[in-house]
């Protein structure tokens, strides 16, 4: 069995977990933030169990697919432009973590659920993405933050981040999908409540080249980072990104630029 067959039934056997069932049903649904998806369309959720929980939350340049299972975003979607991202170079970064207002408080993450716990608060939607002040701080909210190993969120993945931010610049305008996988049997929770993914993907699309492709790695330690198509990528993760995309299109891969991993030497 190859590698994404293993994942893939790993991946569905954790959602057997924890939301106890499965289905094929697609489920579409119209979104509330537009101008963050591709032609206006946000993912569809293959698996119809998947989406028990989930509350679409938008803010000024980025979108959240929340998660009351996971207390974590099921993705963060952005619309990267250059001018936007030159913005975004010109603001001091203010890290003001904070809960979300718009979750009840028994389905998002807390501060005091990261205190102590060994992870960072990782961003989807990175704050240097962010054009104004007022978006930055929206980015800082938990609801669009996963439990992410430190040296993952500190080095590769903000390579990673970098590298996208870059290659925005030189396309114009990018279409971004970040967020969790869950694979395994093995996954914790942080204070009982707020689980902890095992893989993070970012989606890069080129809407003038009507072609994407994904950054994907695990959440540890180390440097170690793979390219897949979008089509791969969805059959892990049971969320069709771009619905209005053919197959033939999802299964092309965008050359991705390599992340330059940022390395501590104190």
């Amino acid at each position: 069995m190859n590698y994404f067959a293993r994942t893939r039934l790993s991946f569905l056997s954790i959602l057997l977990l924890l939301l106890l069932g499965t289905s094929n049903t697609l489920t579409a649904a119209p979104t509330r933030c537009p101008s963050q998806y591709l032609n206006g369309r946000r993912p569809v959720i293959l698996n119809v169990k998947l989406s028990t929980g989930s509350r679409e939350l938008c803010f000024d340049n980025f979108s959240v697919m929340h998660s009351a299972i996971s207390r974590t975003p099921l993705w963060s979607a952005e619309h990267l432009t250059r001018s936007g991202i030159y913005d975004a170079r010109q603001l001091e970064r203010h890290n003001v973590f904070h809960h979300e207002e718009q979750l009840p408080p028994d389905d998002r993450a807390d501060l005091n659920d990261y205190a102590r716990s060994g992870f960072d608060r990782g961003h989807m939607a990175p704050s240097a993405d962010m054009p104004t002040e007022e978006a930055q701080h929206q980015s800082f909210t938990l609801a669009n933050m996963v439990p992410q190993n430190p040296d993952n969120n500190r080095h590769l993945w903000e390579g990673i981040e970098s590298a996208v931010r870059n290659l925005a610049i030189n396309k114009g305008e990018l279409y971004i999908i970040s967020g969790p996988l869950f694979i395994g049997n093995n996954l914790k929770r942080l204070k009982g409540r707020v689980l902890v993914p095992s893989h993070l993907y970012k989606i890069v699309f080129d809407p003038a080249k009507n072609i994407g492709a994904a950054y994907f790695v695990k959440n540890e330690s180390g440097d170690e980072w793979q390219v897949m198509s979008i089509s791969e990528l969805e059959k892990i993760a049971g969320i069709d990104f771009f619905p209005g995309l053919s197959n033939s299109v999802k299964q092309k891969k965008l050359r991705l630029p390599a992340p330059r991993v940022h390395q501590n030497f104190n």
